[in-house]
């Protein structure tokens, strides 16, 4: 079996924590988090393709990751790799993103007082 390589930049897994804070800070900066949210809860989706699944946590690491190609603090462009990251993700995976991950997004937004606008 092979060994999963350590990455020295991320200590701990992704969690749920660091995702609603994410979308919380970039909820202005990009349009569609709406989809993003979707998007997660087809990952969650244990109907969802295994390939599918891959392309969403690795784009939604990548949103995530406090150290990506350019940093989320750069007031005007600091989102703009994340967004080509996920957009190009949820293209690839549309087909997989159902009504009810769609609903499910919605009311977790709700939920977690992130204001879509």
């Amino acid at each position: 079996m092979a060994k999963i390589p350590h990455l020295p930049f991320r200590s701990k897994p992704v969690s749920r924590e660091d995702f609603w804070r994410t979308v919380k800070r970039a909820v202005r900066h990009i349009p569609f988090i709406e989809e993003v949210v979707a998007a997660y809860y087809c990952a969650m989706d244990r109907k969802t393709p295994l390939r599918a699944k891959g392309i969403i946590f690795g784009a939604l690491a990548y949103f995530i990751m406090p150290a990506d190609a350019i940093p989320d603090i750069l007031v005007l462009v600091g989102f703009t790799d994340d967004i080509a990251v996920l957009t190009a993700a949820i293209a690839t995976v549309r087909a997989h993103i159902t009504p009810a991950h769609r609903l499910a997004a919605k009311e977790a937004l709700a939920d977690n007082d992130v204001v879509v606008s």
